[in-house]
């Protein structure tokens, strides 16, 4: 009878795995804690040594999932905004007609800007800082690429074949978005959806 002997190869790829599958999880851990820091005290303010006590972590094994400050935050932001864009998605394409388009990403948009201020000021914060530092601008552009791709898939689903303007409607938004943000008054949720509704009206 012959017995199965288990390849050492494949043994090594699953040991492998597993501890890479480990360490994700650790790091996404180490994100939660991050952006709880970095909302409290902005990017300027956040050291390393802030961020480990914030995750109940030493340094040293801080230094040991991100080689430094930089790529710690390039990591965050990148997992909060995959987030952000496949609600904003999620939402338009569940829309069936250019009205509904509208209204759904105008909707989106004020209950992320109200649910989600802290990391969105972030967002900007980080992309202020990519102007100084080189370090952040890969992952900005990656970002602001998806943000654009985003606005197309919204511009098609609202009836446009031709999505050639959607870097420009992102510019619109973005604007828009920012100045709503910083500038909020006694604006309810259904008037600053009532001024992102009036903005889409017209870029689409």
């Amino acid at each position: 009878m012959n017995q199965h002997i288990p390849d050492p190869i494949t043994k090594l790829e699953e040991r492998a795995n597993r501890k890479a599958t480990k360490r994700e999880a650790k790091k996404a851990e180490i994100a939660v804690s991050t952006l709880d820091a970095l909302k409290q005290l902005g990017y300027a303010n956040t050291t390393l040594r802030d961020i480990a006590a914030q995750s109940g972590m030493s340094l040293g094994s801080l230094t040991y999932y991100f080689t430094d400050k930089a790529e710690l935050i390039t990591y965050c932001v990148r997992i909060y905004k995959a987030e952000f864009i496949a609600r904003v998605r999620g939402s338009v394409m569940k829309a069936k007609g250019r009205d509904a388009v509208i209204a759904a990403l105008a909707d989106e948009l004020v209950r992320s800007m109200t649910e989600d201020l802290p990391t969105h000021r972030l967002w900007y914060d980080i992309r202020n800082q990519a102007i100084f530092d080189p370090a952040f601008r890969p992952i900005v552009a990656e970002i602001e690429a998806a943000l654009v791709d985003t606005v197309a898939d919204a511009m098609r689903a609202a009836g446009h074949e031709d999505t050639s303007a959607a870097a420009f409607g992102y510019a619109v938004l973005d604007g828009l978005f920012h100045y709503l943000m910083q500038n909020r008054g006694e604006e309810t949720q259904e008037q600053l959806a009532g001024s992102f509704a009036a903005a889409l009206q017209r870029f689409f």
